[in-house]
């Protein structure tokens, strides 16, 4: 590694040990502001979700909230606030978490929250009539009745994949929501939540020996399960061009997305390091390579985004996922004139390679945003738990940025290289009543 990536890694020390039960305990103790987090990582998202349970890991999370054995409903919320505390959840591909930053007096207060919910959530009909609710109102205000709502996140999968694991709607049909029983929702808890599928990572201001006797005392008692196996994600590479066309009634203008398969973002990691780089350098920035080309030079469009990752976060998802190119076009501009242009900026990379100084500007940028990120307990935390769960090694959260420092700009050209218009799967959108 050079000076420059040494000086880019995080020096917080990471201790870790294993409950009896399973749980995965990961502390980066850090003195210099009295603040704490914890957060907790279940090994299970969108992708583990069985046929005719769609949404269901994002309902889960809902319910999650509810209460639980020794909490009633509204009291998780009350008693973070009343610490001066926030905290929240999301749900992902791969994992689902749930999180509080506190004030440091208040971590045992947070950590007996979280494993009385791992004990037991309140799994009840009236939660989980009324959490299907909330989750359909949510579709509703973010999907259905919003211009673009499913594009692209929803809808490329479908065009791009092949398993039902990667090709469903994670956010869930009302069908399967509505149909959903106390007995599956019990069944999801068992099965997934158990302590051995999942990473408690703690950190901020804390004591390493007493954190460690105060988990021991809240989340030791909570009984084993059998954990799942890690479903199998990947897929085959693509042989051919898959493309789709949809309407959405609400929309403006028209819009394509363009996904390409990438590297294996765990096994092949600094493989993957140079397509992560290449989605900024094409669409990052004013100077980046596709806003010059669409945006200011043919003026073909509106608005342009790349990012690796059905999220955009390209750091927290397992084997297979893509980088994705989405351009917002006026009506008059015919979508091949834009895709063309795409792939010819792609194809530029590829064949001339990338100049040093830009990469480097690029580098800069992402070092800068994940930098940022790590300022905060509760993000630092965030980013050491997932790297925990998802790589197996919380301390590579603490190296992104050198390691993306070390990128070479032939790693980047290689990326290029495998972005092949021959593979891609190609989303088109168009306003309904728009151009046949």
């Amino acid at each position: 590694m050079t000076a420059a990536g040494t000086a880019l890694t995080l020096r917080h020390p990471v201790e870790r040990f294993t409950l009896d039960n399973g749980l995965r305990v990961v502390l980066a103790p850090d003195r210099s502001v009295p603040v704490v987090a914890v957060s907790v990582f279940y090994d299970v998202g969108m992708r583990n979700e069985p046929e005719g349970r769609t949404g269901f890991a994002h309902l889960f999370e809902h319910l999650m909230f509810q209460g639980s054995a020794h909490v009633p409903k509204m009291e998780h919320a009350r008693l973070v606030q009343a610490a001066g505390g926030t905290f929240n959840g999301s749900t992902h591909q791969d994992y689902t978490n749930y999180f509080e930053a506190l004030p440091a007096e208040a971590l045992e207060r947070a950590l007996f929250l979280e494993a009385d919910r791992m004990a037991a959530p309140a799994i009840t009909e009236e939660n989980l009539r009324n959490q299907i609710d909330v989750v359909k109102e949510e579709i509703r205000v973010n999907v259905l009745n919003r211009p673009y709502g499913a594009f692209p996140w929803l809808q490329l999968p479908q065009v791009a994949f092949e398993s039902f694991a990667n090709t469903h709607d994670g956010y869930g049909s009302f069908v399967d929501l509505e149909s959903s029983t106390v007995d599956d929702a019990t069944d999801f808890f068992s099965t997934y939540y158990a302590p051995g599928n999942a990473v408690l990572c703690i950190g901020g201001d804390l004591d390493v020996a007493e954190t460690e006797r105060l988990v021991q005392r809240w989340f030791g008692p909570v009984a084993a399960r059998e954990v799942p196996p890690t479903p199998r994600t990947g897929e085959p590479m693509p042989t051919s061009v898959r493309s789709v066309v949809v309407e959405d009634r609400l929309a403006t203008a028209p819009a394509v997305a363009l996904g390409w398969r990438v590297p294996d973002p765990v096994a092949n990691f600094d493989e993957y390091l140079g397509t992560v780089l290449l989605a900024e350098l094409l669409s990052e920035g004013d100077a980046s390579r596709l806003e010059r080309r669409l945006i200011h030079d043919d003026r073909t469009a509106i608005a342009q985004s790349s990012y690796v990752g059905l999220f955009g976060d390209p750091f927290d998802v397992r084997d297979a996922t893509l980088l994705t190119t989405q351009v917002h076009h006026p009506a008059g501009v015919p979508v091949e004139r834009v895709t063309a242009a795409v792939h010819e900026e792609i194809a530029r990379i590829g064949s001339d390679g990338v100049p040093a100084d830009e990469l480097r500007r690029v580098q800069a940028r992402t070092e800068a945003q994940l930098l940022r990120q790590a300022d905060s307990v509760l993000g630092r935390t965030l980013a050491f738990a997932a790297a925990e769960l998802v790589h197996g090694r919380a301390e590579l959260a603490g190296e992104l940025a050198a390691r993306l420092a070390a990128v070479t700009p032939e790693q980047v050209q290689a990326a290029a290289r495998g972005l092949d218009p021959g593979t891609v799967a190609m989303l088109e959108l168009r306003p309904a009543g728009g151009r046949a």
